[in-house]
């Protein structure tokens, strides 16, 4: 592909002689807050249906990809040849009811568990099911993740009713921890609880992440109509005591719910 070619081609020039004096000095450590950044904001341009921005951060990604993997060709390490090899590779091994003409398709290889068992078969004998999950990846996000590498190898309940009555289980434990003022149990059991909501999560149509999501999304939306209205009289939030607000709060949830 041409554009991708002159991506490359403008990064060998970057870091170059004469290249950008920004872009020499950058290491695959300070790039580490970029990437996480240039992800995040994918993730939120799908979130709201904006394609031309969504074409845009992933451009910011693929640059991303491409400095990391030249920083990477000029330590000696690997180039971005060998990044997509080892990409393409993965995903043929990974699919072989789509590229291998030899394989029994009446086995179920389709989904999440699929990918799971193969990467399982690679790792055979190879340290634990739970490799592999990013020490850096948000606490929600990693949860789940080290969750649902655990079921694949049928360390689960069997049904959303065993994982619910978990979260009545860590809830009353929390309770108890409140009560017995024990900061250090609070924090253990609070822990407990929310690893309880993320598998009860992965066990309804909608994951904990994307309900979260939904419902911070709900009370900023909320929060904000407040603010307006109560700007509307020429008052400000702060001045507002805790009973009124809660008033306006439950007037501006059913005016959110009309709209």
């Amino acid at each position: 592909m041409k554009a991708f070619e002159e991506l490359v081609q403008i990064v060998a020039r970057l870091r170059g002689e004469n290249g950008c004096p920004w872009d020499l000095e950058q290491t695959p450590e300070s790039f580490r807050p970029y990437i996480i950044e240039e992800a995040y904001e994918v993730v939120d341009a799908i979130d709201r249906r904006d394609r031309p921005e969504l074409k845009k951060e992933l451009g910011d990604v693929l640059f991303q990809i491409v400095m990391l993997a030249r920083m990477a060709e000029e330590a000696g390490w690997f180039d971005l040849g060998d990044v997509v090899a080892g990409i393409n590779k993965k995903m043929i091994d990974r699919h072989p009811h789509v590229f291998d003409p030899t394989f029994d398709r009446s086995q179920d290889f389709q989904g999440i568990e699929a990918w799971e068992r193969r990467k399982a078969l690679e790792r055979a004998g190879q340290g634990s099911a739970l490799d592999g999950v990013p020490e850096a990846l948000p606490a929600l996000l990693r949860a789940h993740r080290v969750s649902e590498k655990a079921s694949m190898v049928g360390f689960d309940w069997p049904d959303v009713q065993g994982v619910r009555a978990k979260v009545t289980e860590e809830l009353a434990e929390l309770d108890e921890a409140l009560e017995q003022q024990d900061d250090d149990a609070v924090a253990e059991e609070l822990g407990d609880l929310m690893l309880a909501m993320v598998n009860l999560g992965r066990h309804l149509p909608t994951g904990a992440e994307d309900a979260l999501r939904g419902a911070t999304r709900k009370f900023e939306a909320r929060f904000r109509r407040v603010e307006a209205a109560l700007a509307a009289e020429g008052r400000s939030i702060h001045a507002v005591d805790a009973d009124e607000l809660e008033e306006i709060w439950r007037t501006t949830a059913r005016i959110g719910e009309d709209a």
